[in-house]
């Protein structure tokens, strides 16, 4: 027998907002179409009439595009496909006030992760001005074993490699990923008293890209970054 408050028995069954589906249909569009960076899209009026939704709606769904990087207003010419900016939102949100503990601890092993993945392409790109400015760099740390721990050692030095790599969106990433660096050290220092680094000190990176090959680095940043690997086990 049919329950006579029916609504309360089944749960609804949440739509999909107009503008929900004009930005996937607009998504659709751009794609089917071709478009490139720098190229017009039909003004809003337009894209109201062919979507047969109301110009409000069609707004709003530019509105999210433009937020995504997507689109940009140029003038004279209205809303244009923008060459997208990939990390741009994840800059404006890269901050451990507002991200949780699994997030954090997620977004540093990322960071693990890429810095033993350098190796090839530091050997392909990095010159003698790098090396000898990683050498300056070196000699600065107040000792050679690095105890005490200091970020901002770790910050120049790891930095400094991610610029040898030419690549724009390593640096960037790498930028992004500082105050999560800085945030995990500080709490690895409160349970143990001390943040940690591996046997292999900055001294010996630098001696293995001077000397060795891509697979020497990866071992020696491995065993580097040692401590931060063994914590994950726990």
């Amino acid at each position: 027998m049919a329950s006579k408050n029916l609504s309360k028995d089944i749960e609804k069954i949440a739509p999909s907002t107009m503008a929900d589906v004009v930005e996937t249909r607009l998504r659709e569009y751009l794609k089917r179409k071709a478009f490139k960076p720098g190229d017009a899209l039909p003004k809003e009026l337009e894209l109201a009439e062919a979507l047969d939704v109301s110009r409000n709606v069609v707004r709003e769904a530019l509105s999210r595009l433009r937020m995504l990087g997507m689109i940009e207003s140029r003038k004279k010419r209205g809303m244009v496909l923008a060459e997208p900016d990939i990390l741009g939102g994840f800059e404006r949100v890269m901050d451990p006030l507002i991200l949780d503990q699994n997030t954090l601890q997620d977004l540093f092993e990322l960071r693990l992760v890429l810095e033993m993945g350098l190796a090839d392409v530091l050997y392909t790109r990095m010159t003698d001005k790098d090396l000898k400015e990683l050498e300056q760099i070196v000699g600065k740390e107040i000792n050679k074993v690095q105890k005490p721990f200091k970020v901002k050692y770790e910050i120049a030095f790891h930095g400094k490699l991610y610029q040898m790599t030419g690549n724009e969106t390593f640096m960037r990433f790498q930028n992004m990923l500082l105050p999560v660096f800085e945030y995990v050290v500080s709490e690895e220092a409160k349970i143990n008293g001390e943040a940690k680094v591996g046997k292999v000190t900055h001294r010996d990176l630098l001696e293995l890209l001077k000397t060795g090959g891509p697979e020497d680095f990866r071992q020696g940043m491995k065993e580097h970054l040692s401590p931060h690997f063994e914590r994950m086990k726990r």
